[in-house]
């Protein structure tokens, strides 16, 4: 886990890109018809964030901003990485 130069830990969620792990609020599976819908209505508000890189979205990370970030890890490896802290 990396740290900004103020502290606060970063989570790698993927292909060189990190979120804030004190801005996540959940971390999951994208399969399921609620999280399909958030997924939509993040997109239509603009506040989605791809972070997949082309590759198949596995897990999706909503943060205390509404933002909803997309990552093609699976939650638990991204889970993992969050309790490595």
């Amino acid at each position: 886990m990396k740290r900004t130069d103020k502290g606060l830990p970063l989570i790698n969620i993927g292909f060189g890109n990190v979120v804030s792990a004190s801005r996540v609020i959940a971390i999951v599976d994208p399969g399921s018809s609620p999280m399909k819908r958030l997924r939509e209505e993040a997109g239509g508000r603009g506040k989605i964030v791809d972070a997949t890189q082309g590759r198949k979205t596995r897990s999706i990370i909503v943060t205390d901003s509404d933002h909803i970030i997309l990552s093609a890890l699976q939650v638990e490896t991204i889970t993992q990485r969050f309790q490595e802290e």
